[in-house]
C-alpha cells in the first residue's frame, strides 16, 4: 500500500476532513488550497470516504503546523495526524490524479515540453463494493438525489415524481440503467455509474463554464455558468452576477437575516422586478417559495428557503427559446445548492450616486404600461376610472398591490368601473353631491400626475367654470383648473369634500381642450352607472367648508392609484 510505504519513510500527514463524496472533498480540498497552496492533499479512504489532509511532514514539523492552524481557526480542532496507512489512490491535486503516495516527480524537468503541457487529467472515481455504494449514496442531499432521478428520467428509464426518495421505482429504474450500460443490476448506483449518468444528463451545459462558486460573502455555494456571467457585484440582499453580455443570462444569490414576515415580503418585492415577468408559476409556504416568470424575452426561476433565521436561494434569468438548457440548468443549480455560514450584511452596501427609487438593489422595478387614478365609491373597494385607463390592459392593480377586474365600461362616456380581486376596505369613499353644483364653487381634483413616484395624490384646486361642456354637454362639468394626464380618473371635491364628477383626460379624440380647461363626467352620470352595476353609492350631507388641509386627508384615503399592466 502507498501509505504503508510513506509510515515506513517516517512520513505522517495532518487528516483535516473525511468527507462521504468526491465532490464534497474535492470542493473542501480547493477551499483549504487558497490558504494553504503547497501542503493540501486528497486521498480515498475505501468503503465510500475521502481524505482531506496537510502534508506530508516529519511527526515534529506535523505537530507544530497543526497546532498553529488550529490556533488560527484555519483547520478544525479535531484534525488529526495519519500516517497515511489507509490512503489509496490520490485525488487532490488534480494533476496526481491516480498517483501513489509519495510518487517522484523528479525526471520532470522545466526543459521538458511534455511538462510545460501536461495532458487534461481525468479525475479519479474509484469503484465500490455494493456495501460502499449504498453508504456513499446515503450521504448524496436531497437536491443531489433529485438530480439523479431526473437523469434517469432523460436516460428513459424513469417515470416517477422527482422527490429525492429511492423507492421501489427509482432502484428499477438504477437497475435498468445499470443493464443497458453493462454493469451489474445491483439497483444501487455507484459513484463511478452516478458520474457516468450525470455527465450524459450534463452534456447539454457542455460550453457555459460551468464552475463551483463557493461565495464566502453571501454564505452559499452552487454551480453557475460562470462562461457567460461577470463576477459578483454586491447589493444585499443580492450577489447579482450579471451578464457577460447583452441579452445573456443573469443570476442572483439571494442572502440576507430574516423570519417569515421577511420571506413573505421578498416574495412580494421579487414579483416587482422586471426580472420577473408577471405570467408564471407562484407557490409560497411557511419557509420557502418558489416564483417562475416567463415572457417573449426572458424565462426566470427563483428559489428562496428560510432556515435557521436565514433566508438564502437563488434566481436565473435565461432568454426564452433555450428552454432545454434552462431546466437543466435549474435542476443543477438546485441540486448543488449549499448553504455556508454568514449572510449579506443588509447595510454593507454604499447607496452611490446612481441610486432611484425605480431600482431595487440595482434591478428595475417592473413599470406599469399606464397609470392613471381611481376612486373608492363602496365599503367594499369597487372602484371607478376612466375607460381609457383600462381598455387594454392584461392586468389591472390597485395601489400597485391589488388586482382588479372590469366589471363595466362604458367607452362613449368614458368609464370604468373596477372590481378588487381581493378583500379590501378602503378608508374612505365617495359621497357624491346631490344636485348640480354651483357655477364659480371652488373645486379640487385629486390624483397621481407622477403615476406611483408619490405615496399620496396630489390635490390641484381651480372652480367649476360652468355645469356643461363647451358644447352645451350636459353630462360633463367644466372646470377652470390646471391638471396633467395622471389626474384623469381622480375625485373632483366640492368646497365640502362632496364628489362633483371624474376628471376626463384633456385629450379625447380628436378635441385638444385649452390650458386650464378640463371636463369632468357629473356625479349624477356615475350613480346611474354604479346603479346598473349593482353598487349602491352615497350621497353626501351638507358639513360646511372644509379646510384645504382637511380635504387633503379626506383625499388620501378615498383616491386609488390605478395601473394598466
Amino acid at each position: 500500500m502507498a501509505g504503508s510505504l510513506a509510515a515506513q519513510d517516517g512520513q505522517v500527514w495532518i487528516q483535516v476532513e473525511m468527507l462521504p463524496t468526491l465532490g464534497r472533498a474535492q470542493l473542501s480540498a480547493e477551499g483549504y488550497s487558497e490558504q494553504i497552496p503547497d501542503d493540501v492533499g486528497g486521498f480515498y479512504m475505501g468503503s465510500g470516504w475521502y481524505a482531506v489532509t496537510l502534508g506530508p511532514y516529519t511527526s515534529e514539523e506535523a505537530r507544530a503546523v497543526r497546532d498553529n492552524l488550529i490556533a488560527e481557526g484555519v483547520i478544525p480542532s479535531d484534525s488529526v495526524i495519519s500516517d497515511g496507512a489507509q490512503f489509496q489512490q490520490q485525488f487532490w491535486p488534480v494533476a496526481s490524479a491516480g498517483a501513489t503516495v509519495g510518487a517522484s516527480s523528479e525526471n520532470v524537468t522545466a526543459a521538458d515540453p511534455v511538462a510545460t503541457e501536461p495532458p487534461e487529467p481525468e479525475t479519479f472515481i474509484p469503484d465500490e463494493t455494493p456495501q460502499e455504494a449504498q453508504a456513499s449514496e446515503a450521504a448524496l442531499s436531497l437536491g443531489e438525489k433529485q438530480q439523479l432521478q431526473a437523469a434517469l428520467k432523460w436516460a428513459g428509464v424513469y417515470e416517477g415524481g422527482i422527490d429525492g426518495a429511492f423507492g421501489p421505482g427509482t432502484r428499477a429504474a438504477m437497475a435498468a440503467w445499470q443493464s443497458q450500460n453493462g454493469q451489474n443490476a445491483t439497483g444501487v448506483l455507484t459513484a463511478r455509474q452516478r458520474s457516468e449518468l450525470l455527465g450524459g444528463f450534463n452534456a447539454i451545459l457542455d460550453g457555459l463554464g460551468m464552475e463551483t462558486v463557493r461565495d464566502e460573502t453571501a454564505g452559499i455555494e452552487i454551480e453557475l455558468p460562470m462562461g457567460l456571467l461577470q463576477q459578483p457585484v454586491y447589493e444585499p440582499p443580492f450577489a447579482r452576477f450579471d451578464p457577460q453580455q447583452e441579452g445573456g443570462p443573469q443570476v442572483l444569490l439571494i442572502s440576507q437575516p430574516g423570519d417569515q414576515n421577511r420571506l413573505y415580503g421578498l416574495y412580494e418585492i421579487m414579483q416587482t422586478l422586471e426580472i420577473v415577468p408577471p405570467e408564471g408559476a407562484r407557490e409560497r409556504g411557511e419557509s420557502a417559495f418558489v416564483i417562475e416568470g416567463q415572457d417573449a424575452g426572458i424565462h426566470s426561476t427563483t428559489y428562496a428557503w428560510l432556515v435557521d433565521g436565514q433566508i438564502k436561494g437563488f434566481t436565473l434569468v435565461w432568454p426564452a427559446g433555450d428552454e432545454d438548457r434552462r431546466s437543466r440548468l435549474v435542476e443543477t443549480m438546485r441540486a448543488s445548492f449549499r448553504r455556508l455560514p454568514g449572510v449579506l450584511d443588509p447595510a454593507a452596501s454604499d447607496p452611490g450616486e446612481d441610486q432611484a427609487v425605480d431600482l431595487v438593489s440595482g434591478l428595475q422595478v417592473r413599470k406599469p404600461r399606464a397609470t392613471a387614478t381611481g376612486f373608492y365609491v363602496d365599503a367594499q373597494g369597487t372602484v371607478v376610472t376612466t375607460a381609457e385607463a383600462v381598455g387594454q390592459c392584461q392586468e389591472i392593480t390597485l395601489d400597485e398591490a391589488t388586482t382588479a377586474r372590469v366589471a363595466v365600461i362604458d367607452e362613449r362616456l368614458n368609464l370604468a368601473v373596477l372590481q378588487p380581486q381581493a378583500e379590501l376596505a378602503p378608508r374612505a369613499v365617495a359621497s357624491f353631491l346631490p344636485g348640480a353644483p354651483r357655477i364659480g364653487a371652488e373645486v379640487a381634483v385629486a390624483g397621481f400626475p407622477y403615476g406611483g413616484a408619490l405615496a399620496q395624490p396630489a390635490l390641484t384646486f381651480g372652480t367649476l367654470a360652468d355645469i356643461r361642456g363647451l358644447n352645451g354637454e350636459d353630462q360633463v362639468r367644466r372646470l377652470d383648473i390646471a391638471t396633467q394626464a395622471g389626474d384623469a380618473g381622480g375625485p373632483v371635491l366640492n368646497e365640502d369634500g362632496s364628489v362633483v364628477g371624474m376628471l376626463l383626460p384633456r385629450e379625447s379624440g380628436a378635441q385638444v381642450l385649452p390650458d386650464n380647461v378640463s371636463y369632468a363626467l357629473d356625479a349624477e352620470t356615475i350613480q346611474s352607472i354604479l346603479a346598473q352595476a349593482g353598487v349602491a353609492p352615497t350621497t353626501s350631507q351638507p358639513v360646511g367648508i372644509k379646510a384645504p388641509e382637511q380635504l387633503i386627508r379626506d383625499a388620501a384615503g378615498l383616491t386609488v392609484l390605478v395601473s394598466c399592466w
